[in-house]
């Protein structure tokens, strides 16, 4: 089968290559989305790992838990928590240990603390004001009609 685009002539060669770029583009999507597996001792060990990976922000994507992101730091995260739960150490040693390492940011659900007072507080604060300012808005209409 013949194609003509713009004066050249494609041939055979245009579906190869199209469909090794497609080859290409599918196998470093795999590549990039495969998390390592880890051999575990036990079903209660590997749930402990999936619930503290998804409990755990990824310091480099920052809207994904290290369950679900595929970059370089949270794979190496990933093996620091799993060589953590080999040791032995309990759930809230490796929390601290992340918390130390990298402040409460890396929690999803980080401590109510002085510091972290506005990232709980902020959204009702924000509510409040959105609140108060509709019904500003409204009673100033109501006057104006």
């Amino acid at each position: 089968m013949r194609f003509q685009v713009s004066g050249f002539r494609f041939q055979g060669r245009l579906r190869s290559a199209l469909a090794m770029v497609v080859g290409v583009l599918l196998s470093g999507m795999l590549a990039a989305s495969a998390i390592e597996p880890f051999p575990f001792e036990s079903e209660v060990q590997e749930k402990r790992f999936r619930s503290l990976a998804e409990e755990i922000r990824c310091t480099v994507c920052q809207n994904q838990s290290l369950a679900d992101s595929d970059a370089p730091l949270a794979q190496d995260l990933r093996r620091e928590l799993f060589a953590m739960l080999q040791d032995g150490r309990s759930d809230m040693e490796i929390r601290m240990f992340m918390v130390d390492r990298y402040g409460d940011f890396v929690l999803y659900r980080p401590p109510l603390a002085g510091h972290t007072i506005l990232l709980w507080g902020g959204p009702i604060v924000l509510l409040l004001i959105a609140l108060g300012s509709t019904v500003v808005i409204v009673r100033r209409r109501r006057k104006a009609l």
